[in-house]
């Protein structure tokens, strides 16, 4: 369930197009990335700072990732995502491997320049500024020449941000289900294709789960309408939950979201050294929906967030406030997972 990010504006280029795009541009592939800048940050969504920043950066894939700012009035200011933040869950969301190259509106903040540190081989990633006040290409260590991230807490072959990983998420009293490269784990009393009729018809559900299903809040309306099943949302928060990096916390969790136009969206919480320049799973999750071609957040009708059973960090609170404020019509599900500990 990977954003479809084929529809205009595109937050993601494919190595063949963008090869094409450089050369027919006669620029240099660092000077062309920089010129994607100024309209990458037309495209941001600062409504309380009035300022626009824009990111663009090169995968080792030889794709190019574009990110931008986000702010969301009524919500504090540590929801916003920083274009840095932004493009990153972009390149994560695509199976991108490595950043090695980024040109920036403005010089990376001090909160971009920590988060970016999970990156592996970070200091040496490219860095351009293109706001006119140093035109040159520095190494990310240059802005952060001191550095505190994964090295010192982390053993040195742990999968860092936008490397593999699966976090081993298993849902109380069930078997793992395979979805590919990661797994993820539901209530297998969940028909793939449930509606309201399934749930009063269905051999095999309990009185009790059918009552349950159906007094849940705005699950009832929900389920009526929707195109696809509660159990594909859960699914995609599962693997997005598997796929977080919160090597620090140990407490990964992952949102999706659909909408009225039955797409769903997934994002996986990413964690930083420093805790706090940090991306939530729902921030990540409205990232892949803006690069799927979302407008406004009026489209999302429900949420999913799976995090795992007594966890030090509750994200559930936050991810319902932050819904009540963006999106007062979607309805919000939350779900624990276990972590299957290895033998």
């Amino acid at each position: 369930m990977r954003p479809r990010c084929g529809t205009m504006p595109e937050f993601v280029i494919d190595s063949v197009k963008a090869a094409k795009l450089q050369h027919a541009s006669g620029l240099g592939v660092e000077q062309f990335l920089a010129s994607l800048v100024k309209p990458t940050a037309a495209l941001a969504r600062p409504p309380i700072s009035k300022f626009h920043v824009g990111a663009v950066g090169l995968g080792i894939s030889g794709r190019i990732f574009r990110g931008v700012n986000l702010e969301f009035p009524g919500l504090p200011l540590n929801c916003t995502v920083h274009a840095e933040q932004f493009l990153v869950a972009n390149a994560l969301q695509h199976g991108e491997k490595r950043i090695v190259f980024l040109a920036v509106s403005a010089a990376p903040c001090g909160h971009c320049r920590q988060f970016l540190q999970e990156l592996r081989d970070a200091g040496n990633i490219r860095v351009l500024v293109t706001d006119g006040k140093d035109a040159q290409v520095r190494p990310l260590s240059y802005f952060l020449p001191h550095r505190f991230g994964p090295d010192d807490l982390l053993s040195k072959d742990f999968p860092l941000l936008l490397e593999s990983r699966a976090n081993g998420l298993v849902a109380p009293g069930t078997p793992a289900i395979s979805t590919g490269e990661e797994y993820s784990n539901l209530e297998v009393d969940l028909h793939p294709n449930l509606c309201e009729e399934d749930v009063a018809d269905k051999e095999g559900l309990t009185e009790s789960t059918k009552s349950n299903l159906l007094k849940e809040p705005s699950l009832n309306s929900w389920l009526r309408n929707s195109k696809r099943s509660l159990l594909e949302l859960k699914t995609a928060a599962f693997v997005a939950a598997n796929a977080s990096y919160a090597p620090y916390s140990r407490c990964p969790s992952g949102v999706a979201i659909y909408t009225k136009k039955g797409e769903i969206y997934r994002g996986s919480y990413m964690e930083s050294a420093a805790y706090n320049p940090g991306l939530p799973a729902l921030q990540a999750a409205i990232v892949a929906f803006i690069c799927g071609g979302g407008s406004n957040y009026g489209e999302i009708e429900a949420a999913v967030l799976v995090e795992t059973v007594d966890a030090p960090v509750r994200h559930a609170a936050t991810v319902r406030l932050a819904l009540e404020s963006l999106a007062p019509q979607a309805s919000f599900h939350f779900y624990e997972a276990h972590v299957q500990r290895k033998q």
